[in-house]
């Protein structure tokens, strides 16, 4: 069949960056699982950890909660940082820190030990997840952004769906081998794969596309071209290249609310969610393991086909407000569930959690067609850093609410307000206009 003129450059363009997407998006992703089970192992820690070292309810939740504190107040610094010594450089230094600090918490034996690690963890991760948004920035258009991310993204379920079954037989199987605790070999084990990719990452990452040798003259002339069209439509469609005028747009401050919003329900649920399993009725450690990746192993598909829809149809208010509606009413339905309905509650679950992950994805490329240049670099730092202290709240939130109602899923009504709060934001402020 004869290729029209019109079609050819949209094919070696689908192709560029098809390429482009295989080469990145997958070892990116790898990362991301790396990172987020590093981050969130704690919760199956807890199934033992706790008890062994008589941690309340409160001490957990502010324990998982310090993380954000400590990412907060470097991720700004950090993604400038990136931008500055490039992705290659500061993604692998990330890495290898935050594995030694992850493999430390071994050796807790207080709160104030377990308070002060969580708080460096933050320390040691904060710049990887803007660092990466902004690293897609030079890569990909705002059109086919929303996809790279989700997919980048849907490393936060493959985690769950690894790091369940993977946790709970660490746990249970390793428990007492050379006098280490099941926990204590958690810890050691899944930082081990951060110390080891943070020197593979080095080598392996390309800054920008002009410095990748895989790449044809033609290819990064596509891609700057198409890259350098976007920033210059931004220019005249109000978005921002500089970080000081990003500051003072009271869309980026909205976007902030957005994302807190969203992170206090995600981490208050994620960071819970074993024990939430445990509390209706899966106590076994391997079980509740295998069972806490359902949610997960739904998500990773949903999210992914939310964000391609969103791309095809350019919206993104609804793709992100429906999401979160639903959560809200997911988690409505389980804390009304209580303990009883264990296999109706781990469906309920099952939809919020994926609702819940579908939100990030394309939230940051409504972000990223904003920004460019300078300010992208900053203004993703300050809305994750800003809005990832929800990270903080979340956790110690359900924390404190089932310390005060005694009850396992009651906590879980506190979380409902933020995922109505986000939907709410995003329709209200933007217009088709500018969310597209």
């Amino acid at each position: 069949m004869p290729t029209t003129a019109a079609a050819a450059p949209a094919t070696f363009a689908d192709a560029t960056y098809r390429k482009i997407g295989w080469r990145i998006v997958p070892y990116i992703a790898l990362l991301y699982v790396i990172a987020f089970l590093d981050r969130v192992n704690v919760s199956y820690a807890k199934l033992q950890m706790s008890s062994d070292l008589g941690f309340s309810e409160s001490v957990y939740g502010l324990g998982a909660g310090l993380f954000f504190i400590g990412y907060f107040f470097l991720e700004i610094p950090s993604n400038f940082a990136l931008a500055r010594f490039g992705a290659r450089i500061w993604i692998a230094r990330i890495l290898v820190i935050w594995g030694f600090i992850s493999a430390a918490f071994m050796y807790v034996e207080t709160p104030t030990q377990f308070y002060a690690l969580r708080f460096l963890l933050g320390v040691g991760e904060a710049g990887f997840f803007p660092g990466v948004i902004l690293y897609l920035t030079y890569w990909f258009p705002a059109q086919r952004r929303a996809q790279m991310t989700a997919l980048f993204m849907s490393a936060i379920a493959v985690s769950g769906v690894i790091g369940g079954p993977m946790s709970g037989w660490i746990m249970q199987s390793m428990a007492g081998l050379h006098g280490l605790k099941g926990w204590q070999w958690l810890f050691l084990v899944e930082a081990l794969p951060a110390v080891v990719f943070g020197v593979v990452t080095y080598f392996y990452l390309d800054d920008t596309p002009a410095k990748a040798k895989w790449l044809s003259q033609d290819e990064i002339d596509l891609v700057t071209r198409d890259l350098a069209a976007e920033v210059e439509a931004k220019g005249t469609a109000g978005g921002h290249a500089k970080f000081g005028d990003s500051v003072r747009d009271s869309r980026i401050w909205t976007l902030v609310a957005i994302y807190f919003c969203q992170i206090v329900g995600f981490y208050g649920v994620s960071f819970f969610l074993p024990q939430i399993i445990k509390d209706i009725g899966v106590t076994d450690l391997v079980t509740n393991g295998f069972i806490t990746a359902i949610p997960w192993g739904v998500a990773a598909v949903v999210m992914v086909v939310n964000a391609r829809h969103s791309d095809r149809m350019l919206e993104r208010r609804w793709h992100i407000a429906i999401p979160a509606l639903v959560s809200g009413l997911g988690l409505t339905i389980t804390a009304a569930l209580g303990t009883g309905h264990t296999v109706l509650s781990i469906a309920v679950l099952t939809v919020t959690c994926a609702a819940s992950l579908c939100i990030s994805p394309v939230f940051w490329s409504l972000t990223t067609s904003i920004v460019s240049g300078a300010a992208a670099a900053g203004s993703i730092a300050l809305i994750n850093s800003f809005g990832a202290l929800g990270g903080f709240v979340g956790p110690y939130l359900v924390g404190v609410l089932k310390d005060w109602t005694g009850h396992p899923t009651h906590a879980l009504y506190g979380l409902v307000a933020f995922y109505i709060g986000a939907a709410t934001l995003v329709l209200v402020v933007f217009n088709r206009r500018t969310a597209s």
